[in-house]
């Protein structure tokens, strides 16, 4: 049975949560998928968790590494070079994909060629359970890309030909943790479109150490790329303005971020 799906998976020190991660993949029910893991240059025990799966399914599982840890954008370009499949899906060492998801998003690109990008809405946990949900826009416009990434990268299934269109993820540094928003510009700046199912089908994990994560060079980040996004789409000059989101929110301090943060996805 040859695989529709290549779902690429990037893993950096995920030992505790690696397992969940692949069991939720393992037990998809939709079959036709092979999983690409690259450990990016991990210190615990994250690849050798991912080689026992490795040897558990040899014919489902594809494990490399990086030389050093080097960023997702890069990881993420190791495992496509593996993809030989029609699709492409994303998935995170320390998420969980509902059995259902890539039935559900490989059903809607079969069902609507015009589309190469789908994505769902997202449940977000932490220790104590779940605290919060996503509500992304059912068929972003260009002009969504002005205030954010209009679709959630770890949830995505992508047509394989939009990634090599575009040559997959851009490696620079200012474009860490952000690169998944730079993707959808380029692939909307050719004329690649997608749509956000209105349903949960993948719960991430938003914990402390996520939030730890959120260093301010990575706002920076996410400024430079809502530049691009107005200069590579053409949007009106008046969108410059979101610009400055970021780095402001990448200002207030952490408990008060915290506090806003789950505010809003709560309301989800």
């Amino acid at each position: 049975m040859s695989a529709r799906i290549s779902i690429l998976m990037g893993v950096y020190n995920c030992e505790q949560t690696l397992p969940q991660a692949i069991d939720s993949i393992v037990n998809q029910t939709y079959t036709k998928w092979k999983l690409i893991i690259c450990d990016d240059g991990s210190s615990d025990n994250t690849y050798s968790v991912a080689q026992s799966y490795k040897e558990k399914y040899p014919d489902k599982i594809i494990l490399v590494k990086n030389d050093s840890n080097s960023g997702l954008n890069r990881t993420l370009n190791h495992c496509l070079k593996h993809a030989d499949t029609e699709y492409c899906a994303r998935m995170d060492g320390d998420d969980i994909s509902m059995p259902e998801r890539l039935e559900e998003e490989i059903s809607f690109l079969d069902a609507n060629p015009e589309y190469a990008i789908v994505s769902t809405d997202m449940e977000y946990f932490d220790n104590s359970g779940t605290w919060g949900k996503s509500n992304a826009k059912a068929y972003p416009q260009k002009e969504d890309f002005a205030a954010g990434s209009p679709f959630c990268h770890a949830p995505c299934m992508v047509r394989t030909q939009a990634y090599k269109a575009v040559n997959g993820y851009t490696e620079n540094q200012h474009l860490l943790r952000v690169e998944d928003y730079h993707l959808w510009i380029k692939m909307y700046s050719v004329g690649y479109k997608g749509a956000n199912l209105q349903k949960v089908l993948y719960k991430m994990r938003d914990d402390r150490n996520a939030t730890k994560r959120r260093k301010y060079r990575y706002r920076i980040n996410e400024a430079y790329v809502r530049y691009l996004g107005v200069k590579m789409l053409k949007l009106k000059k008046l969108n410059y303005i979101y610009i400055l989101r970021p780095l402001i929110v990448g200002l207030l301090p952490t408990t008060i971020y915290e506090k806003l943060h789950k505010k809003r996805l709560s309301k989800g």
